[in-house]
């Protein structure tokens, strides 16, 4: 088997992508959640001067700013909740679901903003750094994701009233966040060799229910403070079971998830992802096994807290075999910047289609020239990869690709793509291979348990004084 090369832009599942994919797929999630976009639909963003309009629920409404609580001396004022507030309540809306009173969401998200608030802290204080460049990168996503560009992103923000230099500091922020939770957790998420062992024991058995079954689970997180009283246990048990009967009356679990998840993935509508069932915490397995499509479970305590889980899909599989099909392909990434938008660079690859397809240029010396990926000094050659190991939607075209074929341009997370498919061929993986696999699947297991305890502790650590309650 001939080495394969890899390009670390486009292998989000291998070890030194894994958290960095994560953490960006969670800035852009915060980022479209925040300001009210939505990848498919109209785009309307959150108008942060509503805070200031808004009119209070409840007693009489103070003319000046106030601090509601401090976090390591550092204060949350009553128009950041406000704020806050205002854009939860347009998410849940766009969700279809009836609001919460105001009386049970404004403390859960002030908990939240100390969170936050203190996972931003130690990110600050650990010599974290963000350039220019990964900032210019990541707003240029968030605009491609929402199938707009730069400068309509820029017009809309104005439009609505959204300092476009502010919106640019949270993105730095949760760049600055994502940095910080990669570092922990690939520390926490060590793998060892006797764990792979075990783990190809397992599957070659075959003998495990759980390895025959692949879930999409969707989470939704209560967590309890390490040292919480009885008192607070119970309470929180409470509001667990609050979301319980209220999904089960019918409310939407992603909006559940963005109202009361202490989890990363409520960014994601509380979805975990397709996965092998025993990529997933034994607890969670246990607590779904009987349940089927759309069924809940719920609440299950663990030590992050309580959990509420609902099968978003189920069906017999697993991991992949030894034998799988491989695919050999290149292509040409254009990455996309103020002076290069996706019109553009769609263009500029639909010509060098056009002039490969003629015999009129060869791919491999476009890609050398022109490339913007790591693969471009192999003539953007990608060498053999296995099913899974491209993110999904460069994946999905090329596998449509037959031989030779070249593809349209096709945007992904990273930019605009032409790909073109070598050949293919099955193959038995090679135990280094297998082994790879087998460490990657138990590295993500082990980094979604370790985030939720992480988050936990920075929180636990974080001095917080509570001043007046918001207004």
């Amino acid at each position: 088997m001939t080495n394969t090369r890899f390009s670390p832009d486009l292998f989000p599942s291998l070890p030194r992508a894994t958290a960095l994919a994560l953490a960006l797929s969670a800035l852009l999630a915060v980022q479209v959640q925040a300001q009210g976009l939505k990848p498919s639909n109209p785009l309307r963003l959150s108008d942060p001067t509503a805070a200031a309009r808004a009119p209070a629920q409840g007693g009489g409404q103070r003319q000046a700013d106030f601090i509601v609580a401090v976090v390591n001396s550092e204060p949350i004022t009553n128009s950041e909740v406000r704020l806050k507030l205002i854009r939860t309540e347009q998410q849940i809306l766009q969700q279809g679901t009836a609001l919460p009173p105001r009386s049970e969401l404004v403390p859960q998200i002030l908990e939240r903003m100390i969170s936050d608030k203190a996972q931003l802290q130690l990110a600050r204080s650990s010599g974290i750094r963000i350039d220019e460049n990964t900032i210019e990168n990541a707003v240029q996503t968030v605009a491609s994701q929402n199938q707009i560009s730069v400068d309509q992103l820029r017009s809309r923000l104005k439009a609505d009233g959204v300092d476009y230099t502010q919106f640019r500091s949270e993105v730095r922020d949760e760049l600055l966040v994502g940095r910080l939770r990669q570092r922990e957790l690939e520390s926490r998420a060590t793998v060892t060799e006797q764990e792979i062992d075990q783990f190809l024991r397992d599957q070659e058995g075959g003998g495990a229910e759980a390895s025959a079954v692949t879930l999409n689970l969707g989470e939704i997180l209560v967590a309890v403070p390490e040292n919480a009283t009885p008192d607070q246990v119970a309470a929180l048990q409470a509001r667990a079971q609050q979301v319980v009967d209220r999904a089960k009356a019918g409310g939407d679990f992603a909006a559940l998830a963005a109202e009361f998840s202490a989890s990363a993935t409520r960014t994601t509508g509380g979805q975990m992802g397709l996965r092998a069932a025993d990529r997933y915490p034994p607890l969670f397995v246990e607590a779904t096994k009987n349940l089927q499509t759309g069924g809940l479970a719920g609440p299950v305590r663990s030590g992050a807290g309580f959990h509420i889980l609902k099968v978003i899909e189920k069906r017999q599989g697993g991991m992949p075999g030894a034998t799988v099909t491989q695919t050999h392909a290149r292509h040409i990434l254009l990455r996309l910047n103020p002076k290069q938008t996706e019109a553009a660079a769609t263009e500029k690859l639909a010509e060098f289609k056009k002039r490969v397809q003629a015999g009129q240029a060869d791919f491999a010396a476009l890609a050398r020239e022109n490339s913007d990926d790591g693969s471009a000094k192999e003539g953007g050659d990608l060498g053999w990869a296995s099913p899974g190991m491209f993110v999904p939607e460069f994946e999905k075209v090329m596998n449509s690709l037959a031989p030779n074929q070249v593809s349209d341009p096709l945007v992904s997370r990273f930019g605009v793509h032409i790909i073109q498919v070598l050949e293919r061929r099955d193959t038995q993986l090679s135990q280094r291979d297998q082994r790879e696999i087998a460490r990657n699947v138990l590295r993500e297991k082990k980094q979604n348990e370790a985030y939720a305890l992480w988050a936990q502790e920075v929180r636990g650590r974080a001095y917080v004084e509570y001043r007046d309650p918001p207004q």
